[in-house]
């Protein structure tokens, strides 16, 4: 291949993203000056670089795109005119950073050139940043991938797409055909992320027991540390500030928070409507919720406003049916039953009947309370998450919204604790409820969620994922 005909890659991005470190890796050589001072690039290094199948490009490094001083403000009109001239064009951002304004002008400036162009999100050096590349999806890039440079990670599905622009060097040059799908790289790419992947394990576990007043929580706390911890009576309201406590089971830290008893909403007063907001504040930071219930008595109104709070955090959750040994002619079966018809929100969480004053079963919660916490943190492979899906949406096809077709691209488990997991739909202001709820049982059924709430949202290839 002739030197005047070579494809140009041009390297764009604001300072201090990692352009100069991507040159070199392309170049397989330290040539640019990499460092956290911003601007260390000011003018447009080159080089001609080689992949696969002899593929010849020129990678142009530009300057950072900066209008701060008049020297920056040269630099980047510079990198712009190089982005003119180039004929593939990457645009990097910091992966650790969240999406700067600027960054998606200048994005959307790019792609009005109408020239092969890829947002390239750097510095996703683990699993916190490769939650924040779902941020990036906001730019509306048609190619987004993510990568660690300095790492030498996912960089994999980047080289499928930049040879799909890059003939290899032959003597009658054949055009190659673009026949990716977009979704099916922004699929790879996860796939790629969970092949490098290695869960870090987790043994901190964060509990909160709330239940209203006088339904046995500190008398559970204290069966749970064998001690005397919280002040237990018959008075209502004892329990004021939430009280901590760490014990060490099975290699697990689990930490228990007495919360304070919650009254009806209208009697909440003073120092208690204080310990409400407390006990609201911590279920933000726990992991499972105790839901406790009066088994003596018939399951009210605010034992269902109650349990709805873990709902609200997206807990995971056991319902403990409490005072057992004092529930009268109740068979188990209508206990749970009972249970069941009033909070059907709360189907997925397993039900378990003690008793705190004589210590029956007491000792099954910690196990139940294990278990559940290794469900809530787990990750589900795409590749698994997706058989899953096919099979689910062979079995019942995606119903339309009045003619229009609606189509489910894929799925990916985003964040973990809970289990968040986005569907990535053509039209997911069409995608009724009544089958996403279809999909969240048919991934309890594949996968054990016994007690763990799932998020499922959908959402549209370049939509934000929202908090």
């Amino acid at each position: 291949m002739q030197n005047d005909s070579i494809k140009k890659v041009a390297i764009l991005g604001r300072p201090n993203v990692g352009k100069s470190s991507l040159f070199n890796r392309l170049a397989r050589q330290r040539d640019a000056i990499t460092s956290d001072v911003s601007g260390t690039t000011r003018d447009i290094k080159k080089r001609i670089v080689t992949i696969s199948e002899n593929r010849d490009f020129k990678v142009l490094d530009t300057g950072g795109i900066d209008y701060s001083s008049e020297l920056f403000s040269k630099v980047a009109d510079f990198s712009l005119k190089a982005a003119e001239e180039a004929d593939i064009i990457l645009y990097m951002v910091d992966g650790k950073s969240i999406p700067d304004a600027e960054d998606k002008q200048l994005f959307y400036r790019l792609q009005q050139l109408g020239k092969p162009l890829a947002l390239i999100v750097n510095k996703i050096d683990n699993d916190k940043e490769e939650e924040r590349y779902w941020e990036f999806v906001e730019f509306g890039a048609e190619y987004i991938f993510p990568m660690s440079v300095s790492h030498n990670r996912y960089f994999n599905n980047f080289y499928k797409w930049l040879e799909g622009h890059i003939p290899p060097r032959v003597e009658n040059e054949i055009d190659l055909i673009q026949d990716d799908d977009p979704s099916d790289l922004a699929l790879e790419s996860l796939l790629e992320i969970e092949e490098r992947y290695e869960e870090e394990d987790d043994k901190e576990i964060k509990v909160a027991i709330i239940g209203r007043v006088n339904a046995g929580k500190s008398s559970l706390l204290n069966a749970l540390l064998k001690e005397e911890r919280s002040v237990v009576s018959d008075v209502a309201g004892t329990t004021i500030d939430p009280i901590d406590e760490t014990i060490e089971y099975n290699d697990y830290k689990i930490t228990f928070v007495d919360t304070a008893g919650i009254r009806r909403r209208g009697k909440i007063v003073g120092i208690e409507k204080y310990a409400l907001g407390r006990t609201e504040a911590m279920l933000e930071e726990a992991d499972i919720a105790l839901v406790i219930l009066d088994a003596s008595e018939k399951i009210s109104e605010l034992d269902e406003r109650i349990a709805g709070i873990t709902e609200k955090f997206k807990l995971g959750t056991i319902i403990v049916l409490n005072k057992w040994d004092a529930r009268g002619e109740k068979s188990y079966e209508e206990a749970v039953q009972e249970v069941r018809d009033e909070l059907k929100f709360l189907h997925f969480a397993p039900i378990l009947t003690i008793s705190a004053l004589t210590g029956q079963r007491v000792h099954k919660l910690l196990d139940n309370i294990v278990a559940i916490y290794q469900r809530y943190s787990q990750r589900i492979p795409t590749s698994k998450l997706n058989e899953v899906l096919q099979k689910a949406m062979r079995r019942h096809h995606v119903p339309s919204h009045h003619g229009a077709v609606v189509r489910i691209k894929f799925a990916t488990q985003y964040e973990t604790k809970p289990p968040k997991i986005a569907l990535i739909v053509n039209k997911p202001e069409f995608l009724h409820f009544s089958y996403k709820r279809y999909l969240a049982n048919a991934f309890r059924d594949a996968f054990d969620l016994e007690g763990v709430s799932l998020d499922i949202v959908a959402r549209k290839r370049g939509e934000r994922m929202e908090e």
